[in-house]
């Protein structure tokens, strides 16, 4: 038997397939899929086709340590081109002690400029600073600010509600050393992919914070209902119904489900929250709770933009070193990033001053 690939071979023979000629792609992803009047894209479709080739076919790998090791190879394989921005490692302090920090500053970077935090997606359970290097950096180098990714305590290890406490602590360390960056601190925003971007939204709909903006990539919003997209797309585009009860499993209980700080969605008043995009893929099973979420932020009064990427699948923004409708996606999201910084309201010590207008 032969010994398999090591993720640097994996790494150049998934690059060399997005290398060839459009039709040859298409070839290799075979027919186009159609579903719920969308179309999967051909670079979605042929890393779909690729990664069961290689025996993965979903977000949850059979085990906490081999999801957690997937992950950290895919993220490998993806690989890219090094985005020039200096990296610092740093912490900042949590409610259980130190939490491992990554601060990425563009070059010749002017001082004042905005601060993106950052928290990752995985399921609450998987992912590192490490599995999203490279989509911290390009939020960094395309928007022009700081972004200061932070990594969350994870479930089992440490179940809800010990993330969201995490992401509390890094948000108000983050206002309050801003300056020290060489950061505005009435611009510092809030953001993150999946759980990720739950947290983010957890963030900003707490009382007595409200962050200069939210950039909320396909997040997951509400644990108490499942709506149709989680029928439609529960199997065969990587994040399947099983991964996420996996992961559910293991970050919350039941008794938990319908708390706010799980369940966004269900907070009862989001008038405060700060202008936001969000964004949602057509072929994931969280896109339908992710809209409803833009739609009450919406019907709240919150400047919100609400782009759904139909012919995507969940978790695409850290595919955007691939190119194709994964670059364009990603580059959209980091173009949202610098203009909601840049027409933030005017705000004092990190919270909104009365009256001030979007």
């Amino acid at each position: 038997m032969s010994a398999p690939m090591s993720p640097r071979l994996k790494s150049a023979a998934l690059r060399g397939a997005f290398a060839l000629p459009s039709p040859v792609r298409r070839m290799l992803a075979g027919r186009a899929v159609v579903l719920d009047g969308q179309q999967l894209a051909v670079e979605a479709q042929l890393l779909l086709r690729l990664l069961r080739l290689d025996g993965r076919d979903e977000l949850w790998a059979g085990s906490v340590a081999d999801s957690r090791a997937a992950i950290e190879e895919s993220a490998q394989m993806v690989g890219g081109k090094r985005v020039p921005v200096e990296r610092l490692e740093t912490s900042v302090p949590g409610p259980g002690g130190e939490l491992a920090a990554r601060l990425y500053t563009p070059a010749s970077l002017a001082p004042g400029s905005g601060l993106l935090v950052f928290f990752h997606g995985g399921g609450w359970v998987i992912g590192s600073l490490r599995t999203h290097d490279a989509l911290c950096a390009y939020l960094a180098h395309n928007a022009q600010v700081r972004v200061l990714s932070v990594d969350c305590r994870l479930a089992p290890e440490h179940p809800f509600p010990a993330a969201v406490h995490d992401a509390y602590a890094a948000y108000d360390h983050a206002v309050r050393i801003a300056e020290s960056l060489g950061a505005d601190p009435n611009a510092v925003a809030v953001g993150g992919d999946s759980a990720g971007a739950n947290l983010a939204a957890v963030v900003s709909a707490s009382p007595g914070r409200q962050p200069a903006f939210a950039l909320l990539l396909y997040p997951r919003v509400d644990f108490s209902a499942r709506r149709r997209s989680h029928e439609l797309f529960r199997s065969g585009y990587f994040l399947t119904a099983r991964s996420i009860e996996n992961f559910e499993s293991l970050y919350i209980d039941s008794e938990h489900e319908a708390d706010p700080r799980a369940s966004v969605l269900l907070t009862e008043d989001l008038a405060g929250f700060p202008a936001t995009y969000l964004s949602t893929a057509g072929f994931d099973p969280l896109r339908d709770e992710g809209e409803a979420f833009a739609a009450r932020l919406a019907d709240a009064g919150v400047s919100v933009e609400l782009s759904r990427h139909p012919d995507l699948i969940h978790g695409y923004a850290s595919l955007f070193p691939l190119g194709g409708r994964f670059l364009q996606a990603t580059a959209e999201a980091a173009d949202a990033l610098r203009t909601g910084l840049a027409r933030r309201p005017e705000r004092r010590d990190g919270f909104l001053r009365p009256g001030a207008g979007l």
